[in-house]
């Protein structure tokens, strides 16, 4: 097996000393950069190293110390490489044989020529990002963004997952325990698919494997699966000995676009779903799109819905069809709508976080009574619509919105109509037990227009 190393590799500038030691920090690794091994082990800086003896002895000396650094013993690491370590073959080949290499993807030219001028003198070399381009397209394991959702860390790329998730703690979907033994080690818990086992009990049993692993305050336990194995593994995290850290590796498009930042955690009861719950942020969030490869059409149709929904709730630009398995790159996107409104209301305390409700209200209340047969991202598709025509009859949105909307979920291959034998009468009395009512009044997100999502109260009747 090879050593618990992630080796970050990209143009200068992409950001690997930044996210190297934020990354490190958050997986509990040692942290290397490189370039100040170099640095310290020369007494002199790399510039100086540059003018005094030229790049060809620079490059001699670089790889020395990759060699010292990787001779030395480490649990977990994360090396920072310099933008140029892996252009000499056998330095490639070291790395990649002692661990996983993840190459950052490439900033804009602006953003690079910024960063580059900020740093005047540190990088003698200037930009050879576009020079150097096919030797950084080789390298399969990508890393495409990396952002903060208040205290999560997320990163999303595709190939990440194999190291991440070496010395882990995993509670795991049993599906996916099952399709990825040779990635997943021996998990804490399995826990079942399907919304039916997000129950008090499967929180119980986790609790109860946790004793049996010694799982103490200062551990970390990591989540592997869909949303109901994230909010299940990350409520019994912040139940355990009052509270202890976890990481959460969703492995459904779904889970990595909605379930997985947030800090919601929790349990269903029979009066509803979530009623149950924390909010107990994750330490890490890995986004690894190769967990998409597998999936079939209907669930990452689910994953969609959600995307939609962001899309309408940030105005983002909808002109492709939401078809296929999604770039990292545009899961980073979308995603950045939930986590920039979550950053502005945390704890659904100013009102702004309610936005990402949309929908929702009549899409639990579907779920519940289809005895959660109906997925989450079919109930989404058709709360949204079924909001929308909220919407239009309130007189917040033109009337042809409904039928643009339904346009956009039925692409994407998802129902927009209730079950046979719902209607928004019936739903009424589950929609009243929302936890977002007064009385008879509920609170709805109402999609209004791309980029037009309002908080309104409704008076719902029965009957």
């Amino acid at each position: 097996m090879k050593d618990n190393t992630l080796f970050l590799y990209g143009a200068p500038a992409s950001g690997k000393t930044t996210l190297g030691r934020q990354l490190a920090e958050r997986w509990g690794a040692a942290w290397v950069d490189l370039d100040e091994r170099i640095t310290a082990s020369e007494g002199r800086d790399i510039p100086t190293i540059f003018a005094a003896e030229g790049e060809a002895v620079f490059r001699r000396i670089e790889s020395g110390v990759l060699r010292q650094t990787l001779a030395e013993p480490a649990a977990k690491r994360v090396v920072s490489l310099g933008g140029g370590t892996l252009l000499d073959p056998e330095n490639r080949a070291l790395c990649e044989a002692a661990g996983t290499v993840v190459c950052l993807e490439t900033p804009d030219a602006e953003e690079l020529a910024r960063r580059i001028g900020s740093a005047a003198g540190s990088r003698p070399l200037g930009d050879r990002a576009k020079a150097r381009a096919p030797h950084y397209a080789s390298f399969p394991n990508r890393l495409a963004a990396a952002f903060e959702a208040g205290p999560s860390l997320v990163v999303v790329g595709n190939g990440l997952s194999g190291a991440l998730l070496k010395g882990a703690h995993p509670v795991a979907d049993a599906t996916v325990a099952a399709r990825y033994r040779d990635r997943i080690p021996e998990p804490l818990a399995t826990i079942p698919s399907g919304e039916e086992h997000k129950t008090p009990a499967t929180v119980m049993r986790l609790w109860q494997a946790f004793a049996r692993a010694g799982i103490g305050r200062r551990d970390t336990v990591t989540a592997v699966g869909g949303g109901v194995t994230g909010d299940l593994t990350g409520f019994a995290a912040a139940t355990w000995m009052r509270g202890i850290d976890w990481i959460n590796f969703p492995t459904t498009l779904l889970a990595m676009v909605d379930a997985s930042t947030g800090g919601k955690t929790g349990c269903d009861l029979p009066e509803g779903k979530n009623l149950a719950g924390a909010f107990h942020p994750p330490r890490m969030v890995v986004i690894d799109t190769d967990f998409l490869k597998t999936l079939p059409a209907a669930i990452l149709a689910d994953g969609r819905a959600e995307m939609i929904k962001h899309e309408v709730i940030g105005g983002l630009d909808h002109a492709d069809p939401p078809a296929g398995i999604p770039s990292a790159a545009e899961i980073a996107r979308n995603l950045r709508v939930k986590v920039e409104i979550v950053r502005e209301d945390p704890f659904e305390k100013t009102g702004r976080r309610v936005l990402l409700n949309c929908g929702h209200t009549v899409a639990h209340a579907v779920e519940q009574r289809s005895g959660y047969r109906l997925s989450h991202g079919s109930a989404v598709a058709i709360g949204c619509v079924a909001e929308a025509r909220m919407a239009v009859r309130l007189g917040l949105a033109a009337p042809e919105w409904v039928a643009e909307l339904a346009a956009r979920f039925a692409a994407a291959g998802l129902p927009t109509d209730l079950p046979e034998g719902m209607t928004m009468e019936t739903l009424v009395p589950v929609m009243k037990g929302d936890k977002k009512h007064s009385g008879s009044t509920v609170l709805f997100a109402l999609p209004c227009g791309w980029g037009d999502v309002r908080a309104v109260p409704v008076e719902l009747r029965e009957g």
